[in-house]
C-alpha cells in the first residue's frame, strides 16, 4: 500500500485516479482542467492525484512542444496543489528534474523509454516521495522486479508501477492484461495507462493514437483488479500542444469513471 497525502492506493481499495492534460499548457487550462476533474470526481467519490507534465523530454520531433518553461510550470503545479487541495504528479528525466519537482510534486513519475535508469531510479528514490515508474515498452513485466528493486534499495518502498502498452512490430502497442497480475506479485500497487496504451509511437514526425481504444483498455484493466487508473485528460484534445491523438476528452471522463467504478466495486467486493 502506498500513500499519497491521504489517498492510500493499494490493497482492495477503490481505485485511484490519477489525470489532467498531458503536458502544463498555460495557468488558465490548467486550472479549469484540474477544477472540472477534481467536481467529477468528488461527486463519484472518487480518490483523485492530478497529473501533468512540466516538461517533455521525450518529443519525437525536435520542434514539437516541450512546456512552457520549467519554473513558471512548476508554479502552476504548485498552484492546482495549493489552490485546489490535490496531490500533483509530474515526470522527471534527469537528476536535476527530481530535485526541482520533488519540491511540488507528491508522485515522481519516470517515464518509460527511462525505466531502466539506475541513477534515476535511486535518486527519485532518496527524494523520499512515491515513484511512479511506466513499464518500458520493450520490457516484459517480470523486468519491472529489478526496477522497484534499485528504488527500493534507497529505502523507499513507496512504488507504483504502471503498465502502458508493450511494442508490437513498428509504431504500435499492445497491453497484455496478464501484466498486472504479473506485477503486483511483488508488493506494489499497480496502475493502468489506459491513453499511453492506445499510442501509435513516432509514426511519422508525432506520434499518432487511436483514442476509441482508451474505455475497452480502461475497462478491461480494472475488471483485472488495478489500484490506479492513468488518465491523460484534456477540454480538447485535437488542440492540444502534446499527445493530441491519445487524450481523453474532459466531457467523456465521467461516463467512463461511472462506468469503471462499478465494475471496480464488482471486482473487488466493495459492495
Amino acid at each position: 500500500m502506498v500513500e499519497i497525502q491521504n489517498i492510500k492506493v493499494g490493497e482492495n481499495r477503490p481505485f485511484v485516479l490519477i489525470a489532467g492534460p498531458c503536458v502544463i499548457e498555460g495557468e488558465e487550462i490548467i486550472l479549469n482542467t484540474a477544477s472540472a476533474i477534481k467536481t467529477i470526481t468528488s461527486k463519484l467519490n472518487i480518490p483523485y492525484v492530478f497529473k501533468s507534465s512540466y516538461k517533455k523530454a521525450n518529443r519525437t520531433n525536435l520542434n514539437s512542444f516541450t512546456g512552457i518553461g520549467d519554473e513558471e510550470a512548476l508554479k502552476i503545479l504548485a498552484k492546482v496543489k495549493n489552490e485546489l487541495g490535490l496531490p500533483i504528479l509530474t515526470d522527471v528525466h534527469t537528476i536535476e528534474d527530481v530535485r526541482k519537482a520533488a519540491k511540488v510534486a507528491d508522485v515522481l513519475q519516470i517515464p518509460a523509454f527511462l525505466s531502466r535508469q539506475t541513477d534515476l531510479l535511486i535518486a527519485a528514490g532518496k527524494s523520499g516521495k512515491v515513484v511512479n515508474v511506466k513499464k518500458g515498452q520493450f520490457l516484459a513485466p517480470e523486468d519491472m522486479k529489478q526496477v522497484a528493486e534499485k528504488i527500493a534499495a534507497t529505502g523507499n518502498n513507496n512504488i507504483m508501477l504502471t503498465e502502458r502498452g508493450t511494442t508490437f512490430g513498428y509504431h504500435n502497442l499492445v497491453v497484455d492484461m496478464r501484466s498486472f497480475v504479473i506485477m503486483r506479485e511483488f508488493g506494489y500497487p499497480v496502475v493502468m495507462d489506459a491513453t499511453h496504451s492506445v499510442q501509435l509511437p513516432s509514426k511519422g514526425n508525432i506520434s499518432g493514437g487511436e483514442p476509441k481504444f482508451i474505455k475497452p483498455l480502461a475497462r478491461a484493466a480494472v475488471a483485472v483488479g488495478i489500484d490506479a487508473l492513468f488518465l491523460e485528460v484534456h477540454p480538447n484534445p485535437k488542440e492540444a500542444l502534446s499527445d493530441a491523438a491519445s487524450q481523453l476528452p474532459l466531457d467523456e471522463l465521467e461516463e467512463l469513471l461511472i462506468e469503471v467504478k462499478a465494475i471496480d466495486e464488482f471486482v473487488k467486493h466493495l459492495k
